[in-house]
Order: C-alpha cells, then sequence, then structure tokens
C-alpha cells in the first residue's frame, strides 16, 4: 500500500522555492519531486491541490523568477488586465529592457526591447506593462487579427483610447513597428463584444470590404427591434456570429425571434457559425460581397 506523499501545513496552498523548502527541512528533494507538488519554473513549485491559473503564474513568475527591470507583457499583460484568458500552461510573456541579460527560461517567452518609465505599470503588485505600451507589443508578436481582438477587449475596458493609439504611432513614424501599429488600431474597435467577432470583423475588412458597424441597434418609432453583431446600415445589411453559445437552445430561439422582427425593416441578415468560419471562409465572404453589391444598386 503506497503512503501518500507528505504535505506540510505551512506549504499548502502556497508558490514557493524549492531550494529554500529544502534548506528549512520542510520537504526532502524525493518529497519536492512528488505528486503533492507541482513544478511552476526552475526551483519554483505550487501546491498541486491548487488551482492554478495565468495570474498565478505571473504572479510566481514577478516574485521569484524575474530581475528588477523584466516586466509582464504581451498576451500575459493583457490577461491580467481582464481582456484576454490564456491558459495556465501556456508560457508567459515578459518584456527585457534593451542591453539587460535574461534567459532564455522554461516557461517564458522572452522578448527584448526598450522600456520608459511610462511604459511600466504595477497590477495586483505585479510589475508590467501598462496597456498602452501592451497594445504595442501585441501589435508587433501577434498576427493581426488576433492583436485587434485583445486590443478591442482593452479599449471595451476603457484601459485604451484607440484615438490616442493611432495618434501615438503616426507620432513614431520611422521608429520600428510603427506601421503595424497603426494598421492594428485603425482596424480595432471598442464595441466588439467578442473575440471571435473581432476576428471575423478584421477578415472582412482585410478582404477588402467596407468596415462594418458593431453592435449596430436597430428601431422602429423609437423602440428598439434588434441589435446585430456587425452592419452595413445604409445598405441594410448584417452579420451574426453563430458560436458555441448558440448551442443553448433557450438562447437560440431567442435570437432567432429577435432576427425575425427585422423581415419588417427590409434588413438582411447573414450567418456565418464557427465552424464555417474555419472550413469556409471564402464562401460566406463570397455571399456577403454579393449581398453587399446587390443593396448597393
Amino acid at each position: 500500500m503506497s503512503v501518500p506523499p507528505r504535505r506540510p501545513a505551512a506549504l499548502q496552498g502556497r508558490v514557493f522555492r524549492g531550494s529554500r523548502v529544502v534548506a528549512q527541512g520542510l520537504l526532502t528533494r524525493t518529497e519536492l519531486r512528488s505528486a503533492a507538488w507541482r513544478p511552476l519554473f526552475r526551483d519554483v513549485y505550487a501546491d498541486a491541490q491548487m488551482t492554478l491559473t495565468h495570474h498565478t503564474r505571473c504572479a510566481a513568475a514577478a516574485q521569484w523568477v524575474l530581475p528588477p527591470g523584466v516586466l509582464i507583457a504581451g498576451r500575459s499583460a493583457a490577461a491580467l488586465y481582464g481582456a484576454t484568458s490564456v491558459a495556465d500552461r501556456e508560457p508567459l510573456d515578459v518584456l527585457v529592457p534593451t542591453g539587460q541579460r535574461f534567459g532564455p527560461v522554461a516557461g517564458l517567452t522572452v522578448h527584448t526591447g526598450a522600456i520608459s518609465a511610462a511604459d511600466v505599470g504595477v497590477h495586483s503588485g505585479i510589475p508590467l506593462t501598462t496597456p498602452t505600451r501592451t497594445c504595442w507589443d501585441l501589435a508587433q508578436w501577434l498576427p493581426t487579427e488576433e492583436a485587434v481582438a485583445v486590443i478591442d477587449r482593452l479599449a471595451g475596458l476603457r484601459l485604451v483610447a484607440l484615438p490616442q493609439l493611432r495618434t501615438d504611432a503616426r507620432a513614431r513614424v520611422g521608429n520600428r513597428g510603427w506601421k503595424r501599429m497603426l494598421r492594428v488600431a485603425e482596424l480595432a474597435d471598442a464595441g466588439a463584444e467578442s473575440a471571435q467577432e473581432s476576428r471575423l470583423r478584421v477578415r472582412i475588412v482585410l478582404a477588402g470590404l467596407p468596415a462594418p458597424v458593431t453592435q449596430f441597434v436597430v428601431e422602429r418609432d423609437g423602440r428598439f427591434v434588434a441589435r446585430l453583431d456587425l452592419a452595413w446600415p445604409h445598405l441594410k445589411v448584417a452579420v451574426e456570429y453563430d458560436g458555441l453559445w448558440h448551442h443553448d437552445p433557450e438562447q437560440f430561439h431567442r435570437d432567432r425571434r429577435r432576427l425575425n422582427r427585422l423581415l419588417g425593416e427590409d434588413w438582411l441578415v447573414l450567418h456565418i457559425t464557427a465552424k464555417r468560419f474555419r472550413e469556409d471562409f471564402d464562401g460566406f465572404l463570397a455571399e456577403l460581397r454579393a449581398a453587399l453589391r446587390t443593396r448597393s444598386r
């Protein structure tokens, strides 16, 4: 009969440095390697019974791994601000000041760049890039539609102002990355309500179609009729993204009843599912082009 791993009360529910607890006699090196403890980084462990999130790992890295001057950045910073989600096992993005040596470190994606005092923030005691600097890095490090999806959310949370991002990008003409920042800022829209809707909107615009209005409200005689994910109001054409939440029968019923009210308003509503977005976006795009062309006549 196997003996359960020893779990000292002083370490339960905690993140700790392995070498320190061994030196203190709380655990032996053999016990440290048991199933009771989960390694996060080199010589950094957590109680395996803890719910380990990306936030937990950011806090652990800030306390035990990152030297002064190195910041949580990119998607990891955006996750701390509540603008995206990152799986707990994905590497953390960190930003190292130019000229400072750090890394490589397992569990971290290390980026290097100039950091000014205005780029440095603190969230829940964790040093990280400010929302504005986070947007700049996202624009450089991620594909365009992914960067826009996160920046949409940062703007929706009012952590950044898109006009100011565009102004800042233009002010840095000639600096490395300014064109990518401006392009992403121009594509961003604070009205987006989900990352997938953001990705859909960006793909539509990058395909050469006019930018739609997000979350457009249709009214009749001053009364609410419906709200549309993406719309071209002057043409009365709209696109609705049917995500996973539409698997809820009650929500699906409410959604369809809402859209049926638009029939009397002469709206043309196209639907795209998650499956079609992945597998047949070109086919959907052809249908949208045809709808816009027909209504333009």
